[in-house]
């Protein structure tokens, strides 16, 4: 590409010698693409620029906050109304705990997302989220917009999770037990119901009861089954990263610990 206008959001950023900064941008039109630019991009806003190169890294110009009018189409012009970076907050109007969980969903799209693959509705529902994290929510209604993000990411990433039927294709039992691997399935294991309660905890296993399974597969990502939702979010999640750890998730405790 030679200054091909892009419209996208910075998920994270490294320092590249001393004036400039290398750059994992959730780009509309390319999906993720790496480059190097002047240092001062802010988290949380639409960007737009002008990307250079024929490698892997790009080099990005003319950084500045994208107006309505480009996030909107796909043209980018290089005279369209933008506001400049240093007149801009690093978070946007995203402040206390929303901000590490807006960080925590930049993490694992610059994590997870291959380079160079557009992904036009992941990255509409990656605005719509950064809208619902600028707003006041609940507790319950933040993790309900994580959990509803992820669900979008694992289908752009070809995880389709089953919760009707376990790894053999036998209908979930509600008065089963079932150990979850994100590679084969859900497997029906053998267990005394006093001995299924304390499982998880003893094991280290994602383990769920049936009757839940069939709760989530019935209602959705909701209030009432969000907890359940989170345990396997969570180990599908570190499952891709291969069991490293999330720098958001240790910031996120962290901050908890002291508060």
């Amino acid at each position: 590409m030679r200054n091909e206008a892009l419209v996208g959001y910075l998920l994270h950023q490294r320092p590249y010698q001393e004036k400039r900064a290398l750059y994992y941008l959730f780009s509309q039109q390319h999906g993720v693409i790496h480059g190097v630019g002047k240092k001062g991009a802010p988290l949380f806003m639409p960007l737009q620029l002008f990307a250079t190169g024929k490698r892997d890294l790009k080099t990005f110009s003319q950084i500045n906050i994208a107006s309505q009018t480009a996030i909107q189409t796909d043209n980018v012009q290089e005279d369209s109304p933008s506001t400049v970076l240093e007149a801009v907050l690093p978070y946007g109007n995203i402040s206390g705990q929303h901000q590490y969980a807006a960080l925590y969903i930049n993490e694992i799209l610059w994590r997870l997302l291959p380079t160079d693959d557009p992904m036009p509705i992941l990255w509409q529902h990656y605005q719509i989220s950064l809208q619902q994290l600028k707003q006041p929510l609940t507790s319950h209604e933040l993790r309900l917009c994580l959990r509803q993000f992820e669900q979008y990411l694992f289908t752009e990433l070809g995880f389709t999770l089953s919760l009707t039927h376990d790894n053999v294709e036998n209908p979930i039992e509600t008065n089963g037990v079932y150990r979850f691997l994100p590679d084969v399935g859900l497997l029906p294991i053998v267990q005394h119901s006093t001995e299924s309660e304390h499982l998880d905890s003893t094991s280290g296993q994602t383990v769920f009861k049936g009757a839940d399974i069939i709760e989530m597969a019935h209602l959705g990502i909701t209030e009432m089954t969000l907890n359940h939702w989170s345990k396997l979010h969570r180990h599908l999640i570190d499952h891709l990263l291969d069991y490293q750890p999330l720098q958001s998730r240790l910031l996120w405790l962290q901050q908890q610990r002291y508060q």
